[in-house]
């Protein structure tokens, strides 16, 4: 199975939030919208990816003052993404090998979706109770 699969099951709406805006106004998204990462945006152009993960860990080292900066001084800059052809194996391996938990899909340049470690675990064991019920009607000649 490939991650274009989950897009047509989930749909490609990414939530954004501006680079100037404040982790404070990053944290409500993400609340309100109840997800666990968010892409930033300069423009229309994505810049990186602020995570709850991200807010917890600054709200540990700095305190709620954190809350008013930025989210382009808390987010990731660096971020992976994947395409739309990739396997699901694929995609999973890289997401455990990095220890993150969402990435973007892009196609010919632009974003056109976002997955989340749950939505390819979650593919992945539907494809395997498939693969597991037909090898059952194999065996047992159905």
């Amino acid at each position: 199975m490939r991650i274009e699969r989950i897009l047509q099951n989930k749909g490609g709406e990414v939530v954004t939030i501006a680079a100037d805006a404040t982790v404070a106004d990053a944290a409500h998204l993400l609340s309100e919208r109840r997800i666990g990462a968010v892409i930033v945006c300069e423009g229309q152009e994505p810049a990186g990816i602020l995570s709850e993960r991200d807010i917890v860990r600054e709200l540990g080292r700095s305190g709620p003052s954190c809350l008013d900066q930025p989210v382009s001084g808390m987010m990731t800059a660096t971020v992976k993404s994947c395409t739309p052809a990739q396997s699901l194996d694929e995609v999973l391996s890289e997401m455990t090998e990095g220890r993150f938990r969402h990435m973007p899909v892009m196609a010919e340049g632009k974003m056109v979706g976002l997955v989340s470690i749950g939505d390819v675990v979650k593919a992945r064991l539907s494809e395997l109770a498939m693969e597991r019920d037909a090898l059952e009607g194999m065996v047992m000649g159905h």
